[in-house]
């Protein structure tokens, strides 16, 4: 079997994971943790700062920091919840709404270019084991714990 860890490490490396941008659309660099933001607020329905930050495990100060330069950058707008004003939730503008979307047909294009090098049945294959990956990795107690030790 081949070394698990350094099979993901290069995963990492060719996705570009460890890149300080992940991408540059419509002239904004956006940074990893920005584009899955984006993503996610865009995948809600005006969810608030606290839902965002738990479904990434985010930290909230770090993630606050985060979300004032995405609305810095006109992709987000933080609105006071009327019913709470402690609360903000989070929406797209409409650059930013232009932006995810435009993340998310580059991501799809290189994975169906990625996946033409497959076989359907290697693909359905890999696509069942991240699945069946991810939802082991759901159930550890250590996921999305710090690296410890």
């Amino acid at each position: 079997m081949e070394n698990g860890r350094e099979l993901f490490q290069i995963m990492t490396r060719r996705f570009g994971l460890l890149n300080r941008n992940c991408c540059t659309v419509c002239g904004c660099d956006i940074s990893l943790v920005q584009s899955h933001l984006l993503y996610e607020i865009d995948r809600q329905h005006n969810p608030s700062m606290q839902q965002v930050a738990d479904i990434l495990s985010t930290d909230i100060t770090t993630f606050s920091r985060q979300v004032q330069s995405l609305v810095k950058m006109n992709l987000v707008k933080k609105t006071p919840d009327p019913s709470d004003r402690r609360v903000f939730t989070l929406s797209l503008t409409a650059a930013g709404k232009m932006v995810a979307t435009t993340i998310d047909q580059e991501m799809n294009n290189y994975l169906d270019e990625v996946f033409s090098h497959m076989t359907e049945y290697e693909k359905e294959t890999v696509l069942r084991s991240v699945k069946l990956f991810n939802d082991a990795m759901g159930k550890s107690s250590r996921c999305c714990a710090p690296i410890t030790g």
